[in-house]
């Protein structure tokens, strides 16, 4: 189990929902539509994440639950069908709808997949209806994408041809360099999940192997694995190292010998090493904190201990799958301190007790901390940056320099005005 120790916490949260997940997922799919049947809070939570213009036409909405609705005086199944029905006639471009829940829709019971099962045999194979919970009441908001993806498994084409499957959304950038990476040492066929049209679906069976870009893709991997394909354990491709070790394990499952992925990454390395030693210059020696948000944060813990020369001070997760993650735990300094769950209060108090130098957290306690005189980073801001692979080392470190450079600048500013 590596060198950590592992302990579990329980008691009040505080993270996002599931629903932020659309904000990248919409843009992956451009011919999907994300529909969440919630409240008028979902609304402004996606909107806002999203950043898009009131004006614009973008490929999510929300289904807005009325106080009719929620008191049982309407019939939210008929609405429902009524809001579906009109936004396909507006948007004949959709090809796959998702229907969202939410902690509303959830509360009142309704029964999306029901919903979907139903409007699939109306709609006649125009437009494939499928349903997921983006519900925040028991998970967190990457969590989300888990759930769509998982939907999406059941209608993936069987097939037993040999190939590697790379599974989470990246940037399209970064995948196709991957992609190519992998085609030169050696792996000829590569498919992703989820596809850049959401109608393109990869086939999967036996000859399948799963390399899992995401660390919280763990309902994803079990289905997959249900379907026959094989999830290849590794550290996930955050830093050089971990991107090293992710592609080596996926050469490894192939038979490719280890010499030609060393001669291929070699130049690869060298260059991020001397990308990433300003950033590593201002992150050594200093002291870090990660409470539990985004599931990103043991490989982050990993990087930034190992190549960057932080002193980790405490991992919080909010859930552990210690299958998927075995290898990063391994790779984990001996006296680290991992914490799966969360009593928000209990941790801020070690916060403030270990006064770190930084903390990464959910946007919701980055201000107060920043109040209390604590650089922090968002969690949120990892999903939406391009950071893995050996070429965004580098990119990755800097995100993490950024608010002690901030905090370093005011510190001045003020000596100098004093």
């Amino acid at each position: 189990m590596g060198g950590a120790t592992l302990l579990k916490e329980t008691g009040p949260r505080e993270v996002f929902c599931g629903l932020t997940s659309i904000v990248w997922l919409h843009r992956r799919m451009p011919d999907a539509f994300f529909l969440v049947v919630g409240s008028r809070t979902c609304a402004h939570l996606i909107q806002s994440a999203a950043g898009v213009m009131i004006f614009a036409e973008p490929r999510f909405g929300t289904a807005i639950l009325e106080e009719r609705d929620l008191a049982g005086l309407a019939d939210a199944h008929e609405e429902l069908d009524r809001v579906v029905k009109d936004l396909l006639a507006r948007r004949p471009e959709i090809r796959t709808l998702f229907l969202v829940g939410s902690c509303p829709s959830e509360v009142i019971k309704i029964d999306l997949a029901r919903v979907a099962e139903r409007l699939n045999g109306e709609l006649e194979g125009r437009v494939r209806v499928l349903n997921y919970s983006g519900s925040g009441i028991e998970t967190t908001f990457t969590q989300g994408e888990d759930g769509a993806l998982k939907a999406l498994v059941p209608l993936m084409p069987n097939s037993q041809e040999n190939q590697l499957l790379l599974v989470g959304t990246l940037a399209n950038p970064v995948e196709d360099r991957l992609t190519k990476l992998f085609k030169r040492i050696g792996i000829e066929k590569i498919n992703s999940f989820p596809p850049r049209q959401s109608i393109d679906l990869p086939a999967i069976g036996p000859g399948t192997k799963v390399l899992l870009t995401q660390p919280y893709l763990t309902d994803t991997a079990r289905v997959l694995k249900d379907r026959g394909a094989e999830i290849i354990k590794a550290p996930f491709p955050l830093g050089i190292e971990g991107s090293r070790l992710w592609m080596e394990a996926a050469a490894n499952s192939f038979g490719i010998n280890k010499s030609l992925v060393e001669s291929t990454l070699s130049p690869l390395i060298v260059r991020s090493r001397k990308a990433l030693e300003p950033y590593k210059e201002m992150l050594a020696g200093k002291r870090l904190f990660l409470l539990p948000e985004s599931q990103l944060e043991i490989p982050l813990a990993r990087f930034l201990h190992d190549e960057c020369g932080m002193e980790i001070v405490e991992v919080g997760v909010p859930y552990l799958n210690r299958d998927l993650m075995q290898a990063e735990l391994d790779l984990l300094p001996q006296e680290t301190v991992v914490v799966e769950g969360q009593h928000v209060e209990k941790q801020l108090d070690r916060v403030r007790e270990k006064n770190p130098d930084l903390v990464v957290c959910g946007m919701g306690l980055a201000n107060p901390l920043e109040a209390e005189g604590i650089s922090t980073k968002w969690s949120i801001e990892l999903v939406f940056s391009p950071i893995h692979g050996i070429d965004q080392a580098a990119d990755l470190a800097e995100l993490f320099s950024r608010p002690l450079h901030r905090r370093n600048l005011l510190t001045q500013k003020h000596l100098v005005q004093v």
